[in-house]
């Protein structure tokens, strides 16, 4: 007999998750692969784009072995703020992703608040100018990693934190985008008017051609490519992990 379930993609610091559920939230199949931490220097995290990527399909194709299981809808919910940037042609990262936990950027914040831009970002974005968030970590990777900030000036660079570049995988390049959530937590977006802010992304360096689309926490982000497991199955939520916590004991 065939039973119909929701996928649920959760993409950890440490480790990802799927866990399928049935139409009553009963969980009916759950698999976990934790994956390679990245220690380079004192204060810096970093996490490998393909090794999470590679990891998210092996534990998508042991859930769905289950030939029982029919998987109906997807959904994805994620560490936030860790900082992807990959190319649009090959699809490889340019780096290794800068994790939420980094402190490499303390300094350029520390500028930032010492030239009088903290009242500003915390008006527009609602967040206090920290290197937690993904703005300086896309401003590090672009100044950093060689040619970089050239290919994104000229559109051939995409950026996005974790669900952004799993959804983009899914969907094979199809889907570039995230959540309100998500955006929110990258001291790049306006919360007021729901838009990338033209002014931090200059403050920042940051061109907005390798920026995702943002989109509500709940829809369809676009279909998971017949390709990877023989099924388009459509990907109908994303929302940053702390948030959808807050949705999933009923907070609305």
């Amino acid at each position: 007999m065939e039973n119909k379930v929701i996928l649920a993609i959760d993409l950890g610091t440490t480790g990802n998750r799927v866990i399928a559920f049935d139409r009553d939230l009963n969980i009916v199949a759950k698999k976990y692969k934790e994956f390679t931490q990245h220690f380079p220097k004192s204060g810096w995290v970093e996490h490998d784009p393909i090794e999470i990527w590679k990891g998210i399909q092996e534990l998508l194709s042991d859930v769905m072995k289950n030939k029982a299981l029919v998987p109906v809808a997807i959904g994805i919910t994620n560490q936030r703020e860790t900082t992807v940037v990959w190319d649009k042609k090959t699809g490889k990262p340019i780096h290794n992703a800068i994790v939420w936990q980094d402190r490499r950027t303390s300094a350029m914040c520390d500028k930032l608040k010492k030239d009088g831009h903290g009242k500003t970002i915390r008006a527009k974005t609602g967040l206090l100018i920290d290197a937690y968030f993904s703005a300086t970590k896309v401003k590090w990777l672009l100044d950093n990693v060689k040619g970089a900030r050239a290919k994104a000036e000229n559109g051939e660079l995409l950026f996005g934190t974790i669900d952004t570049w799993i959804l983009w995988n899914l969907t094979k390049g199809k889907t570039h985008a995230t959540d309100f959530s998500n955006a929110s937590r990258t001291m790049l977006y306006n919360i007021k008017t729901l838009k990338w802010d033209g002014a931090l992304l200059k403050l920042f360096g940051v061109p907005k051609s390798v920026l995702p689309k943002v989109m509500p926490s709940s829809g369809l982000f676009g279909n998971m490519d017949k390709s990877l497991f023989g099924k388009e199955i459509p990907i109908t939520g994303i929302a940053g992990d702390q948030q959808a916590a807050l949705l999933g004991q009923g907070c609305f």
